[in-house]
């Protein structure tokens, strides 16, 4: 017995490896199989029914016990009683109009061989993809999963769904085989909200909590095994045991694992089928509608996703706090931490929004007190300014006294002190991220999560042009060399450097449009047009610069996509990290590159008069009336909140019209047919298909950068975001609730590579805030001021102008902004201040780096009280094994082979409900 067991499960083995299998149909005497010799009994084998109409035939798997179903509302069978797992969609043209055209009188014209070339090709195709969906349908019969198949069609085409499910023995199997967490004791639901405990702890009324019915239920959990069923709660329910997210794991796995073609083309999967167009679609089914029903019902009684939208989804729930357990239950580890993450720095902005609208807030009280403002306003013509062209007029430094006390709003003690404050938010936001994100894996069941050995992407196993042994597996799989993979991320590499030179192109272009702009201001003779030429030019150069940064963006992200895929990466991992470091390194220059010019080289290379510095025969830039700064904050505010709304317009239109378009294509299919009620399938085919996470976590990593590297220069940054990131979590969970496709749930322990970003960026702002007061802002200059002249400031203004050369003959004697002598050279204090500035630098990244690292030393990555019961849980397991190595040395002594592997003695039952 034990003989033929193994040549059965080795045959089964082969039929699914063998690429070359032919799909033959199985007998009521075989078993079917998953990859590595499971059996499935032989009831869920049956032979199936061929498509009704012949065109694609289908092999039906259904244990429907009579021919007139019972009606059923939710995701099931026609039998009313068998769930649907899974949904396969594809569509054909009818075979009707295919043998219209085949009877249509012969061609008489030139150009019908041709035509009727492409006919036959087309015809290959389609039975060529018909033959592979065959064969995929037999190898998932091989798995043991049942089938049934619907259909929607009209005159023209046919819509196909063949619905899936995954019966227990399957389900069991691949629990054990995907190490799926199973519940051995409930628990408590523990509170993970700090901020209700602080405001508990203070007693003040929190607006933010709600109770959320149908609260998933916290377990003490491990492992799935097979042998130890008896001890899991809930084993005898076999309809309700494992959750929906794990059934849907569990099938896709199937989906992913399955194989249609030819083992030398590794065609394995359905996500390479979806791309060769045999299907045009695969997802599970969401729960039902997301509108409630119009009869009034208790809370409780509402599906999963009608609770989300209900308390989660909708817009005026945008101050309650999110309910994660719900998110994580319905869609999976993977998109609840975006939104955990997503909340958590949303929470964080609070604070950082509130004290630097205070800063901003304080620049406007005290703009009254500012004395270098007061000295411009009055100074009518004390102070001839040179020409800021060639062509250009001289002009009185008093004509800019409106732009001089608007630059004090953000360039004044107080942005210096919350630029520091936003170095150590930053840090500290991160610390505790991570301590939030350890308490909600070891929540969730993912603190020792880590990724299955991944097989190959579908377009590597396509692409790839060899076969080799993987060493881990045995197996033989698609092999490309790494030498020649270097070498072509080598070329990519180049490739990325030539489009950041398109960047600095488009830069450079910018800059030479916001001068052409001011030189036309200047001539058109208007004392308002003169005044404020600078800011007319930054305003409408910075609203072109948004337009080139939005295309270049869509551009390169397309290239990005393409050389990533060039570079053959072998699994989906190894692809994501490479595309997502392509895309941020491109898009931080993108974004960035203008903000850093302004910031650290505008007015850095002007020059002097009758020595100034040139770019294409035109006179570089200067920093505007107002200062560099002024001009940093138009830049952040046309830039960073441009593209918010932008973004949040695109968010919110795109997917209704693609749903539109998409629902206005099923509805030729269906035709008028009032009677005709859509079933659940239907109209989540209608949906659009989630695309993932990327973008979204592409938004919240640059803004993050945009509020920290220069918030020096933009204290209303925070505030920005902080709006922005509440309308983004509404926005982004009516997407995923009623607008996408239901995802496939993923496990996830941490939110991946992009944690790290956010710890570079984090860096990056300490240093590029140092330099920003010590090189762009007017603090340091006015304070080694006040310590050498004067404490109130008196006389700065005249004190900061040089005068011209006196060889300059235009305008002799007028002034411009340097620390000059009088024949060009830089005077004692440039010095003394350059090496003031070197001196600040240094020492403010000194101090901040070790505040930095102490909060990181003093902040536990894990808390205490988590970290105690992590050793808690891991002393019972000990403790459980050790029992039950005693019982099974005892059932040994006793010669005890008349016991089943499932039973086990209460004691260690008992022990074992309590381990994680």
């Amino acid at each position: 017995m034990q003989r033929k067991c193994s040549e059965l499960l080795k045959g089964d083995r082969e039929v699914l490896l063998d690429l070359d299998y032919g799909g033959e149909e199985q007998t009521t005497e075989n078993y079917g199989s998953m990859r590595n010799g499971g059996f499935i009994p032989p009831r869920y084998l049956s032979a199936a029914a061929a498509d009704e109409d012949g065109e694609d035939p289908i092999h039906i798997h259904c244990n429907a016990q009579s021919n007139q179903p019972l009606p059923q509302l939710g995701n099931y069978f026609r039998d009313g009683r068998t769930k649907i797992d899974f949904v396969l969609v594809w569509e054909v043209r009818s075979r009707r109009k295919r043998r219209g055209k085949g009877k249509s009188k012969a061609p008489l014209e030139e150009g019908s061989a041709m035509t009727n070339e492409e006919t036959s090709r087309s015809e290959q195709k389609q039975a060529q993809l018909a033959q592979w969906r065959e064969k995929f349908v037999q190898n998932l019969k091989s798995a043991g999963l049942l089938m049934e198949k619907e259909e929607t069609a009209n005159e023209k085409r046919t819509i196909h769904f063949l619905k899936l499910n995954a019966p227990w023995d399957v389900m069991v199997y691949y629990a054990e085989e995907l190490c799926l967490r199973a519940p051995l004791q409930s628990q408590q639901h523990l509170d993970l909200n700090t901020s209700a405990q602080v405001l508990s702890r203070l007693c003040i009324p929190n607006v933010m909590a709600e109770s959320v019915p149908n609260r998933p239920l916290d377990y003490y959990t491990c492992a799935f095994r097979k042998s130890k069923m008896s001890r899991f709660l809930g084993c005898d329910e076999h309809e309700t045991y494992f959750t929906n997210t794990q059934r849907h794991r569990v099938v896709y796995e199937i989906l992913a694992s399955a194989v249609y073609g030819k083992k030398k083309r590794a065609e394995v999967g359905v996500d390479r089928l979806i791309n060769e167009g045999a299907y045009t679609a695969a997802f599970p089914l969401h729960e039902g509608p997301f509108q409630p029903p119009r009869m009034e019902i208790r809370p409780d009684e509402l599906n999963q996703r009608q609770i989300l939208y209900h308390y989660w989804a909708r817009w005026w729930r945008w101050f309650k706090y999110q309910p994660l357990d719900h998110i994580r239950e319905y869609f999976g580890e993977k998109i609840a931490l975006y939104f955990a993450w997503l909340g958590f720095y949303t929470a964080w902005l609070l604070p950082a929004a509130v004290v630097g609208t205070l800063v901003f807030v304080s620049g406007v009280m005290s703009m009254h007190t500012n004395t270098p403002a007061k000295e411009i306003c009055t100074s009518n013509a004390s102070y001839l300014m040179c020409p800021l062209c060639n062509t250009c007029k001289a002009w009185n430094m008093s004509e800019i006294c409106t732009m001089a006390k608007l630059g004090y709003l953000f360039d004044h003690p107080g942005t210096v002190l919350f630029s520091v404050f936003m170095s150590f938010w930053a840090v500290t936001f991160l610390e505790y991220w991570k301590r939030k994100m350890v308490t909600l894996a070891h929540h969730w069941d993912c603190m020792d999560f880590h990724e299955e050995e991944e097989r190959p992407r579908p377009e590597f196993a396509a692409m790839a042009p060899t076969m080799e042994q993987n060493p881990v597996t045995g197996v033989k799989e698609p092999y490309f060399s790494e030498k020649t993979r270097l070498s072509r991320m080598f070329t990519g590499s180049m490739v990325i450097i030539m489009m950041l030179c398109v960047v600095m192109i488009f830069l450079v272009t910018v800059v030479m449009c916001r001068g052409i702009i001011s030189v036309m201001m200047f001539h058109t003779g208007s004392p308002v047009l003169r005044t404020e030429a600078g800011t007319i030019a930054n305003i409408s150069s910075s609203i072109v610069n948004l337009g080139l940064i939005l295309l270049m963006g869509r551009v390169y992200t397309a290239l990005a996509e393409q050389l990533t895929k060039w570079e053959m990466h072998r699994t989906q991992t190894q692809y994501d990290n490479a595309f997502i470091f392509k895309v941020f390194i491109f898009q931080f220059v993108n974004f960035y590159s203008s903000p850093f010019y302004v910031a650290f080289f505008k007015g850095r290379f002007v020059g002097y008069p009758t020595n100034y510095g040139t770019l294409f025969g035109m006179r570089n830039e200067d920093c505007g009336p107002g200062g560099c700064l002024i001009e940093l904050a138009e830049q952040l505010f046309i830039i960073m909140v441009g593209k918010q709304l932008i973004n949040n317009v695109q968010e919110f239109i795109i997917p209704k019209v693609k749903a539109w378009h998409q629902k206005r294509s099923l509805a030729k299919v269906l035709g008028n047919k009032p009677s005709h009620e859509p079933q659940r399938w239907e109209e989540d085919y209608q949906l659009v298909e989630c695309e993932g996470l990327f973008e979204e976590y592409l938004e919240m990593v640059l803004q993050f950068g945009f509020i920290t590297i220069f918030v020096a220069a933009f204290p209303l940054a925070p505030l920005f975001a902080l709006l922005n990131n509440w309308v983004e979590i509404r926005l982004d969970a009516h997407k995923f609730v009623c607008e996408y496709r239901r995802p496939v749930a993923e496990r996830a322990q941490n939110i991946g590579v992009w944690f790290n970003i956010l710890e570079a960026l984090s860096h990056l702002s300490v240093i590029a805030n140092a330099f920003l007061i010590a090189f762009t802002s007017d603090f340091l200059p006015r304070l080694l001021y006040q310590y050498k002249f004067d404490n109130d400031l008196n006389g700065y203004v005249n004190f900061t102008l040089a005068y011209a050369p006196l060889n300059y003959t235009e305008y002799p004697m007028c002034r411009y902004k340097a620390f000059r002598d009088n024949n060009g050279n830089y005077t004692l204090f440039y010095w003394e201040l350059l090496a003031v500035r070197l001196g600040f630098i240094i020492a403010f990244e000194h101090v901040v780096f070790f505040a930095l690292r102490a909060i990181d030393w003093i902040v536990p990555d894990v808390p205490e009280s988590l970290e105690l019961k992590i050793k808690r849980e891991r002393y019972l397991a000990k403790q459980a094994l050790a029992e039950n190595q005693e019982a099974l040395l005892v059932s040994r002594g006793q010669g005890a082979a008349t016991g089943t592997p499932g039973t086990s003695s209460p004691a260690s039952d008992t022990s074992f409900g309590s381990v994680s």
